[in-house]
């Protein structure tokens, strides 16, 4: 990663005299270009220093947030203004090829040539206005989604039973504990039946989790607390031997169980309400190679009688299309995040956009296939880019019927 982000810093260096041609046709004083070479070259040097001072991932997370936020605030924006700046030399290109009047060129290359590079600019100056916002305040903007959802053969104890989920908190990338505390409050608002977490509750290691504990402790939920893993909580990405890895996970689950939370690998709990039962199953990551596929729902489902209703949590919404949907047992909702929804996107009622969606067709809330359901969470918290820009961190409430 940091190589790819040196190449792109040298060549948006070289670009940027380019782009100074823009920022010179609208600010002409002397002071204005002066104060405009002194911030980039101290972006440049900074963003040089924390590249050439990146040693390890697991351990520079700080690091890595200000590598992307400079990258995505400060060098991609200046992207946009080298597209206008190229279109409009495209056209005066092909306009003197092709010998247009000398006159209609002298009457309209100043005017748009000047408009296009105030267009670029101010589309740049947004989206990096949007990016710092996403950071400062996008990723504790959480949202309460309140699904309701009839379930084949729901035991009629369980009508109205209120299931919160969240996804994908990465605690390691919040460096103030205290302020998802608002969160916290906002889950226990929704007086839930069940609380069920669907994996990657760190980045790297089980220890990022140890300031959280006793704030995700407060959760309070009348039939307990549940957690599967997701791909980030094996630490794979950081650990290179299987014993630190296996020792890791038992780390993070009693964690986990300090915070109240009862980690279900490949197995099952049964909710019982009057002599009904309600089953739910957790497995481990299952994902597109090379991410792990450790998920067994054959295990899992083992002893569960085969018309009890069932919710299963798998962290990798891809498991539902591969596996779950296909499955001889019928599995009425699975709950799924990892996507985070790329953290990037558009979010509305009718219209919702993210690249991410091209490599998880399903990558965003409820889907039904073959009479089942998978929901997909926006996700708790953030990775790689510290905030959230059109994709709001999700708690998900489910009322059964």
């Amino acid at each position: 990663m940091r190589g790819f982000f040196f190449i792109i810093t040298v060549v948006s260096l070289l670009l940027e005299f380019y782009n100074y041609q823009a920022f010179r046709t609208l600010f002409s004083q002397y002071w204005q270009r002066m104060f405009y070479w002194a911030i980039n070259i101290a972006t440049y040097l900074f963003s040089f220093y924390l590249l050439l001072t990146l040693k390890g991932t697991p351990y520079n997370q700080m690091k890595t947030q200000l590598i992307i936020s400079i990258f995505l605030g400060f060098i991609f924006p200046k992207a946009l203004v080298t597209i206008f700046l190229a279109v409009d030399d495209l056209i005066r290109s092909l306009t003197c090829f092709f010998h247009f009047p000398s006159s209609a060129k002298e009457n309209h290359y100043p005017e748009r040539r000047k408009f296009l590079r105030l267009i670029g600019i101010g589309i740049a100056g947004i989206f990096s206005l949007l990016v710092v916002d996403g950071i400062i305040f996008g990723k504790y903007r959480y949202h309460v989604r309140k699904i309701s959802l009839k379930l084949k053969d729901l035991p009629r104890t369980f009508r109205g039973y209120r299931i919160v989920q969240i996804s994908d908190v990465h605690s390691g990338s919040f460096f103030h504990p205290e302020r998802i505390q608002k969160a916290i409050d906002i889950i226990n608002q929704q007086e839930p039946d069940l609380v069920l977490f669907t994996g990657d509750m760190v980045n790297y290691l089980a220890k990022e989790f140890v300031p959280f504990v006793s704030l995700f402790a407060r959760i309070k939920a009348k039939d307990g607390k549940y957690s599967v893993l997701g791909n980030h909580d094996y630490g794979s990405y950081a650990l290179s031997t299987e014993k630190e890895q296996q020792q890791n996970i038992q780390e993070l689950i009693a964690l986990e169980k300090k915070a109240g939370f009862v980690c279900l690998r490949n197995e099952h709990i049964a909710i019982e309400k009057k002599g009904e039962k309600l089953y739910i199953i957790g497995v481990e990551n299952w994902g597109i190679p090379p991410l792990p596929q450790y998920g067994n729902l054959d295990k899992a489902i083992e002893n569960i009688p085969e018309k009890a209703t069932k919710i299963l949590m798998s962290h990798d919404p891809t498991h539902f299309d591969h596996v779950v949907k296909n499955h001889p047992e019928y599995i009425a909702l699975t709950l799924s995040g990892h996507t985070h929804g790329m953290q990037f996107g558009i979010d509305l009622k009718h219209h919702k956009w993210s690249p991410v969606k091209y490599k998880y067709p399903k990558w965003i809330d409820l889907y039904k296939s073959k009479n089942r359901y998978l929901y997909v969470n926006r996700g708790f918290g953030v990775i790689g880019y510290p905030g959230r820009v059109g994709i709001n961190p999700e708690i998900t409430l489910f009322e059964l019927s």
